[in-house]
């Protein structure tokens, strides 16, 4: 099995900054994109960031030039650095690895982490 471990939710004011983790276990051969997913009250789940293991990068409009994502392959980490933080920032984020295989051979999966809370308010 594949377990993503979500890090670094929070309290913060608005105009600060907020760094999450995510680290992927289990038996892994490879991953092809991490990402992060938000889903605020009442709201579907939306994408925020995606990167490739080649280091390609997506970002949702609403958090270009605020938030950054990272990814360490070699520890199966994804990392998202969020700045400037707005009240509408608020969600649960959550990690997700994107056909992961077990195998060389195996057929690939998705995987989510369980999310963590990002709160912005003063």
């Amino acid at each position: 099995q594949v377990q993503l471990v979500e890090s670094g939710g929070g309290l913060v004011q608005p105009g600060g900054s907020l760094r999450l983790s995510c680290a992927a276990s289990g038996s892994i051969f490879s991953i092809d994109a991490m990402g992060w997913y938000r889903q605020a009250p009442g709201e579907q789940r939306e994408l925020v960031t995606t990167i490739t293991s080649g280091g390609s990068t997506h970002y949702a409009d609403s958090v270009k030039g605020r938030f950054t994502i990272s990814r360490d392959n070699v520890g199966n980490t994804v990392y998202l650095q969020m700045s400037s933080l707005k009240p509408e920032d608020t969600a649960v984020y959550y990690c997700n690895a994107a056909r992961v295989k077990r195998s060389k051979w195996g057929l690939p999966s998705d995987y989510w982490g369980q999310g963590t809370q990002v709160t912005v308010s003063s």
